[in-house]
């Protein structure tokens, strides 16, 4: 173990192998990019060690990437990995810890524009990336009889999404023909004259790009996160003013006084989307920043900072502090969700993780 630990990859292969931990997102259009992809998914909340990656994997692989899962943190031990590590971050808005957590990895990408600064603190300028969301291949235009007005899809509940139900239960008193309904997107958003969305926390969600790449008229809250820069309102989509569900109401009649102005949006938000945002053009941005950590090898500056550190050298260099900081800061969260996580199994494996940082 101690051999694989201070082992690290000096270059990457011509095919490199990925260990693809988590949502699978655009992990299949990497095949096709230069690597091969091992996908380990995680339905449930899982501490996987290096070994476990590499038996899953077959081999030992020359990266690791965690696509985010809103889960506790998956893979406890991941800054002693003797390969190159990326963290894909979707929700950073709803878990405050995950700039910390991803501080032990190599390279992170970023889905919220806005999120980013946290993320590439104390990083180099090419390993923090903004890779904001898409619309999958399977999200296409379709005809359909047009059923709903105005149409919201996805949970509303008020135990798990208050904000959400809170909004529509405002909006529902001031536009009555609103409908919510809980289902497929690609099936049931072509049925619709106005798609809405809604983003609690001023996030930039995948539902924007999802219904826009099934050829919908688009009604989303006016935010930032990256959503100016790739659209333009009342070009690609209408927009309301964040939370304000009588904005969003008088909106929503406007368009649908207006038929060519409903068609005109949803064409040139497909246009754009199936363009731009497709799973495709991600898995390009992301296989070059991988191509770039493969040539700079940022995880051997890793691996030799932890050897100065088990060899009791240089402990007090400037150089060393932040990793001393990394290792203070992950050992408490491990405790945390040691503590917080209602598993036994998983708790001991945090557990372990911060004995081994203390």
């Amino acid at each position: 173990m101690e051999q694989q630990k201070t082992r690290a990859v000096n270059s990457a292969p011509k095919t490199p192998l990925i260990a693809w931990v988590g949502g699978q997102f655009f992990q299949p259009h990497m095949e096709a990019l230069g690597f091969r992809t091992r996908l380990i998914s995680l339905p449930r909340p899982a501490a996987l060690t290096w070994e476990d990656i590499t038996e899953r994997c077959g081999a030992a692989p020359d990266a690791v990437v965690y696509a985010d899962r809103s889960l506790p943190p998956p893979l406890p031990g991941v800054q002693r990995y003797p390969c190159l590590t990326a963290f894909y971050c979707i929700d950073a808005h709803i878990h405050s810890w995950y700039p910390l957590y991803a501080r032990a990895f190599d390279l992170c990408a970023v889905s919220l524009r806005d999120e980013l600064p946290r993320f590439a603190k104390g990083r180099a300028p090419n390993r923090a990336l903004w890779l904001p969301p898409f619309a999958e291949d399977r999200y296409r235009p379709r005809e359909a009889k047009k059923e709903f007005d105005l149409l919201f899809v996805g949970t509303v509940d008020p135990q798990t999404t208050p904000l959400r139900h809170a909004f529509l239960q405002r909006l529902a008193g001031m536009f009555p023909a609103l409908a919510v309904r809980r289902g497929d997107f690609a099936d049931l958003l072509p049925r619709a004259r106005v798609v809405l969305n809604i983003a609690e926390r001023g996030d930039l969600n995948f539902r924007v790009f999802e219904a826009l790449a099934c050829g919908s008229c688009l009604l989303t809250p006016r935010i930032a996160n990256g959503q100016p820069e790739l659209f333009r309102e009342d070009m690609h989509f209408a927009a309301y003013e964040l939370d304000d569900a009588a904005d969003c109401a008088r909106r929503a009649r406007a368009l649908l006084d207006d038929p060519p102005r409903i068609l005109a949006l949803a064409r040139a938000g497909h246009a754009l989307v199936d363009a731009e945002h497709r799973p495709r053009r991600r898995a390009e941005r992301f296989a070059a920043m991988l191509r770039q950590g493969f040539d700079e090898q940022p995880h051997v500056r890793r691996l030799e900072r932890s050897a100065d550190r088990h060899g009791n050298r240089h402990e007090a260099r400037p150089e060393n502090r932040p990793d001393a900081e990394l290792r203070r800061s992950l050992r408490l969260l491990y405790l945390h969700w040691a503590e917080a996580c209602g598993d036994a199994q998983l708790a001991a494996r945090y557990l372990d993780e911060a004995r081994r940082l203390a």
